[in-house]
């Protein structure tokens, strides 16, 4: 499903100057469906509570499924990957540490795809799911 010659090295090539980078995402992991991409749960991200803030959450979510849109493309130089719909349910929160968000495909189409990404804390329990509709448009 994915563009074969996409490397974590270079993912991380794309996130300067970006939210991505502001928070601390690093892309950590790849498989030929999937994607995992971890973020700390600190002053970055916090909510005034001291835990994970959702906005946060939601920014992890995109990340990862707009990434994963990116990397099915036929010709990236001829076609973008937007967003266009995200939900978020927040199940659990997060003090402190790392969470990890795994994308999933639930379809890759011509024109759209639709993403599940899953944010887990530490001990594998989850925080937050989320569903991403993409668009894939003209460059």
């Amino acid at each position: 499903m994915f563009n074969k010659n996409i490397t974590l090295e270079m993912l991380a090539t794309f996130n300067p100057n970006t939210i991505v980078q502001h928070l601390g995402i690093e892309f950590i992991e790849m498989g030929d469906d999937y994607l995992i991409a971890k973020m700390p749960v600190d002053g970055r991200t916090h909510q005034p509570f001291g835990i994970l803030h959702g906005g946060a959450s939601v920014v992890l979510a995109e990340s990862l499924g707009s990434m994963a849109s990116w990397m099915c493309l036929p010709d990236p130089t001829k076609q973008r990957a937007v967003g266009l719909d995200i939900n978020a349910n927040h199940v659990r929160s997060v003090s402190s540490g790392w969470v990890y968000g795994k994308v999933t495909a639930l379809h890759v189409g011509r024109t759209t795809h639709l993403w599940e990404i899953k944010i887990t804390n530490e001990a594998g329990k989850l925080v937050c799911i989320s569903r991403l509709t993409v668009a894939v448009v003209a460059a």
